[in-house]
């Protein structure tokens, strides 16, 4: 399913558990991992050593990935490395399309608060950017790492990138034989109007939930579970992680821009942030 996964990593506390996952990944699908680290030109980092100009963040950089060459090595994975300079988001995105690379595996901090509203984290960026799928692993306790996913939760309303990400989930679940929790939510939050509105929303929930189990089944799924929920949909989307032991979510994202995006974040990203599982992105088709 993937041939090629790029890993943007920094060595930080955590980011060794990440390596380790797309490592599983990658032995499953047969792929090879690419190792990149972003030497960050927002910074500071040029020095002079004796008479050399040394840029001390591209060292740095050298010196994360060959720890990390280390470690794939005793994994037996196949891999490469690169240190690149730029601004690491667009960077990353960059240089993912530019080598086509199949998945992006992203770790995040997963952080809250005001700063991560109005600034978002590097892996946030990347999920509203990039154009191919993008895998983001939290690096907190409470992330629950486990693979070969058995249970994924696919959440859907029937749109185009939700169709999109669907067919990828359904993919993923076929590779790795797991059960597929199909999901659509009513959002509880929208001024839907008269009792008509309602209905017509209720009932595109529905049909969104059924064409992608039909789809499912097509592929030679049977291992389904289909919700239609009424809520906020990260809070169903939440609670249906613990209720239904999930262990990775997949689900689209629209790739919007702008300062609404930022500050409101979407349901992808505010999952991405929340999430105690890895999470699935699959941007809009054009």
């Amino acid at each position: 399913m993937y041939d090629k996964i790029l890993l943007p990593f920094d060595g930080s506390e955590g980011a060794s558990a990440v390596l380790h996952h797309a490592s599983e990944i990658a032995h499953r699908t047969d792929a090879t991992i690419h190792v990149l680290f972003v030497a960050d030109t927002a910074r500071e980092s040029v020095t002079v050593v004796e008479t050399d100009v040394v840029d001390t963040l591209v060292q740095e950089g050298e010196d994360i990935v060959a720890e990390a060459a280390k470690t794939l090595d005793t994994l037996g994975v196949d891999y490469e490395t690169d240190v690149i300079q730029g601004n690491p988001a667009p960077t990353i995105v960059d240089y993912a399309d530019s080598y086509d690379f199949d998945l992006i595996v992203m770790p995040t901090h997963g952080r809250e608060g005001l700063s991560r509203y109005l600034i978002g984290s590097v892996a946030e960026k990347v999920v509203r950017l990039a154009s191919g799928p993008v895998l983001t692993v939290r690096m907190l306790d409470d992330e629950r790492l486990q693979f070969p996913y058995e249970d994924i939760l696919i959440p859907t309303d029937g749109s185009a990138g939700a169709t999109e990400a669907g067919e990828h989930g359904l993919a993923l679940a076929a590779t790795l034989d797991a059960t597929v929790h199909i999901l659509s939510v009513v959002d509880t939050g929208l001024a839907l109007g008269s009792e008509m509105a309602r209905s017509d929303t209720e009932q595109a929930a529905t049909n969104a939930v059924e064409e992608l189990e039909a789809s499912a089944k097509s592929q030679g799924i049977t291992n389904t579970e289909t919700y239609v929920d009424r809520g906020k949909p990260v809070e169903v989307i939440l609670d249906h992680i613990e209720s239904d032991g999930i262990d990775a979510v997949v689900m689209g994202t629209d790739g919007r821009r702008g300062t609404e995006r930022i500050l409101l974040g979407s349901v992808a990203e505010k999952t991405v942030r929340s999430a105690p599982v890895p999470v699935l992105t699959v941007r809009k088709p054009e």
